[in-house]
């Protein structure tokens, strides 16, 4: 009998929540805002968001038990609730706000807290509490299996929340808050000193023969490196909740393998695309140019992997912020400047999703070269004419047939192309600008934003 009853009554479990669904969440505005979970099989949950009392979703349970549905959420505002109702019990969230959901990740200097030694954080730690801001960070999980949730709560900004939280998120959302007001919400997963690959779904790995190549007998440290760990354990458990888009910072750890910095590319393409996939949304993906760095890294690593970082613009939706110019200590792999990295993702964030046309986010770049004699003329696109900061132009170098480089001297021009010589080179063939670990640029658009480094051969 009492196993018989145990039966029955599984008829009438109560429905389940992911962690990511639960009290102070935000939820996208304007959108049709996914919500899924779990509850006994032959089942329908009914939905009610508080914002649309008269408008209930339903949704059917599966024979897995498990279920999804869409919910159509209303410009930014509340608190709200949602409450979610089957044959047995009710399940109410409370404290939801509808706002912008972005997703911040990545490794160190993206991890890095508010409470670190932030150089640039004024007082953020003393400000009151912002109701209007949201974190959600999930408990570090790595798996070799995808899972189906991951723990973690939705918390509001105060002062201790936020001392724990990505200073580069805070200051990315602190921006947006400031410029969109209305709630924001960010969900925070990352983890210091991991490659990309425990980021990625082992399909997007395997499936390239070069990447699987690389990726095969990483070794081990303090943090997951195999391919999919982290993936697995905290980004597909998240999906398909409803975001904006998402920040990324990381591919000091690649840089720190020639052969990985070399194809980082094409794994952080496939990154982007898995996520979408997984997430069923083809949001905006924004993310840094890893910092100028003289350290532990193989020679010239770094600049290849910058290098490769640039190819994942070819992507609809992509944008790249360089920091080149914010480095207080190359000797250190964490530069203690943080809130102008996330403002600069902000400013990307409100120019390309928010379509604010007063900003102007691009950094100057290579167009072109000419070669005139022993002269090569670059010509860049930049917004008014390069200046530089210190008492001559650095980091230029030229090669000729032979592929050797020398340092180069360099001229801006009147009409704002640059004129580059070099004792070493009679007759130049190729130029390259801050491509290596560390150098730091010194020419700088009229919106005090770095010329990106370049190289013009294939070497």
């Amino acid at each position: 009998m009492l196993i018989g009853a145990i039966f029955l009554n599984a008829q009438d479990m109560p429905v389940r929540l992911p962690s990511i669904i639960s009290d102070h969440a935000v939820l996208q505005q304007s959108t049709n805002a996914r919500l899924w979970g779990w509850g006994p099989s032959t089942r329908t949950i009914a939905i009610v968001g508080s914002w649309a009392p008269n408008d209930t979703v339903r949704a059917s349970v599966t024979d897995e038990c498990t279920w999804e549905a869409s919910i159509k959420t209303p410009t930014a505002g509340g608190p709200y609730t949602i409450q979610f109702i089957n044959s047995s019990s009710i399940v109410t969230i409370k404290d939801i706000l509808i706002g912008e959901v972005w997703l911040c990740s990545g490794q160190s200097n993206m991890a890095m807290p508010c409470n670190a030694e932030i150089a640039d954080r004024g007082n953020i730690l003393q400000a009151p509490p912002n109701k209007r801001m949201r974190f959600f960070v999930p408990e570090l999980a790595y798996d070799v299996y995808p899972r189906s949730d991951c723990k973690g709560k939705w918390v509001i900004c105060d002062a201790s929340t936020l001392a724990y939280f990505s200073a580069v998120g805070f200051f990315f959302a602190h921006k947006l808050q400031e410029r969109l007001q209305v709630p924001a919400g960010m969900i925070g997963v990352y983890l210091g000193a991991t490659r990309i690959q425990p980021w990625m779904p082992r399909q997007a790995i395997e499936e390239d023969t070069e990447l699987s190549k690389v990726s095969r007998n990483i070794g081990t440290a303090w943090a997951p490196q195999g391919v999919s760990l982290l993936y697995n354990g905290m980004i597909r458990p998240l999906a398909p909740y409803s975001l904006s888009g998402v920040i990324w910072y990381q591919g000091e750890t690649n840089a720190c393998s020639d052969a990985e910095s070399r194809c980082y590319g094409q794994m952080l393409r496939r990154l982007i695309t898995s996520w979408r996939t997984a997430f069923r949304n083809d949001f905006p993906f924004y993310f840094v140019q890893i910092a100028p760095f003289d350290g532990y890294y193989p020679r010239d690593a770094a600049a290849y992997l910058r290098e490769q970082q640039e190819t994942a613009l070819v992507l609809p939706k992509t944008g790249m912020i360089n920091i080149g110019d914010k480095v207080d200590a190359v000797k250190d792999i964490h530069p203690k400047l943080k809130a102008v990295v996330g403002e600069r993702l902000a400013n990307l964030a409100l120019k390309e999703t928010y379509h604010y046309n007063d900003l102007n986010p691009y950094f100057p770049h290579f167009a072109k070269m000419d070669v005139r004699g022993g002269t090569v003329i670059a010509t860049v696109a930049a917004a008014g004419q390069l200046q530089c900061r210190g008492n001559e132009i650095l980091n230029f170098q030229l090669a000729g047939e032979d592929h050797v480089f020398y340092p180069a001297k360099a001229v801006v021009e009147q009409d704002g192309t640059i004129a580059l010589k070099s004792k070493g080179v009679k007759a130049p063939v190729a130029v390259r600008y801050c491509f290596s670990n560390e150098a730091m640029p010194d020419l700088f658009d009229m919106n005090d934003l770095p010329l990106l480094p370049f190289r013009t051969d294939k070497w």
